[in-house]
């Protein structure tokens, strides 16, 4: 349960840090699905790191991947598809280019 909270916040995180010069506070996400692979348990006061990125985006929904790692060993990899809402009336908003260059800015 605990890396599905760490997942969120991550996650928010990331968006926050790619918005940070282009705020889009009309829209909010929300987590239609997870798949996670528990691959190796780490213990009480194992220092965790995170690698996050974007996959595919495309009409409402955006794939996020993780991964937890502890020292180079993979304990954890996920999969979450977030869908975009308008933040007032919290319908799916289909995902436009100007959020789709925040989200996958190499392309």
């Amino acid at each position: 349960m605990v890396y599905v909270k760490w997942m969120d916040i991550i996650a928010d995180k990331h968006w926050s840090f790619l918005t940070k010069d282009t705020p889009f506070p009309q829209f909010v996400w929300v987590v239609m699905r997870h798949e996670i692979d528990y691959l190796k348990q780490a213990g009480l006061g194992d220092e965790i790191s995170v690698k996050t990125w974007v996959g595919e985006t495309k009409g409402v929904t955006s794939i996020r991947f993780m991964e937890f790692y502890k020292n180079e060993i993979l304990l954890v990899k996920a999969k979450t598809t977030w869908a975009m809402l308008d933040s007032k009336t919290f319908k799916p908003m289909r995902i436009r280019e100007n959020v789709l260059k925040v989200l996958q800015p190499s392309k």
